[in-house]
């Protein structure tokens, strides 16, 4: 009885496994076509967008132009993202991808962020980029999160794993360029800096100060600048 008993288990658990890598993004789509319309007040609710009347499908849904286009890094960070996910190409929606364009000026950085909902493979087209994620927390509690980094030139590929911290930063002295797919068509956005210190409401200074272990002074400090969202 031990044994079959561990045997049925062992056969939950490798399910169970199973199901959680074919759920780890977004789901197949289930018809050929299932367009997004922005539509509020519909009482439907599901995982994504409500989709369009079949027969109300054009071909300017399929289509996004612009990525032609330089960003405009005039900002602090002297970089900007250009996405393009459901929101801005409804004809994405349950496809289960997206693209973004990156533009740097020299010494632009996309800063330490993750995305929640998505893996990304980033290309670079010109420049030279200095690129990194951080591992998520060691089962080891004396091992710390290990960095991985390249520097990469025109024609590198570099691929960032779902959900863990990542940056792109321009180390050449001219203008810098990459594209991006991410295997979400909704992959969302958490920049680290943002989230922690120009979060409405602030989290509490105790938290930041405890957690950080510095002075509330400089807690105080960073809640109080302005930060940018590249997006």
């Amino acid at each position: 009885m031990k044994i079959v008993a561990l045997v049925s288990l062992t056969a939950i658990l490798v399910v169970a496994s199973f199901a959680t890598l074919g759920f780890a993004s977004d789901p197949s789509p289930l018809q050929d076509l299932c367009v997004a319309v922005n539509d509020a007040k519909s009482a439907v609710f599901v995982n994504g967008k409500v989709c369009k009347n079949p027969d109300m499908v054009v071909a300017e849904d399929f289509l996004f132009r612009g990525l032609n286009k330089p960003g405009n890094t005039s900002n602090p960070l002297g970089s900007r993202v250009t996405p393009v996910n459901v929101n801005q190409l409804p004809g994405l929606n349950t496809l289960g991808i997206s693209a973004v364009r990156i533009d740097y000026a020299p010494n632009g950085l996309n800063p330490p962020h993750t995305h929640p909902r998505a893996t990304e493979i980033l290309v670079v087209l010109e420049g030279t980029l200095y690129v990194g994620f951080v591992t998520s927390n060691p089962a080891n509690p004396a091992l710390k999160n290990k960095l991985f980094t390249k520097y990469l030139y025109p024609g590198d590929v570099f691929v960032f794993p779902e959900g863990l911290i990542h940056f792109q930063f321009n180390v050449g002295k001219t203008n810098a360029v990459a594209f991006a797919g991410l295997s979400s068509q909704n992959p969302g956005v958490i920049t680290i800096a943002n989230a922690v210190f120009g979060s409405d409401p602030s989290i509490n200074p105790a938290v930041l100060t405890k957690a950080f272990q510095v002075e509330k002074n400089v807690i105080d400090y960073l809640q109080a600048q302005f930060w940018w969202n590249i997006d």
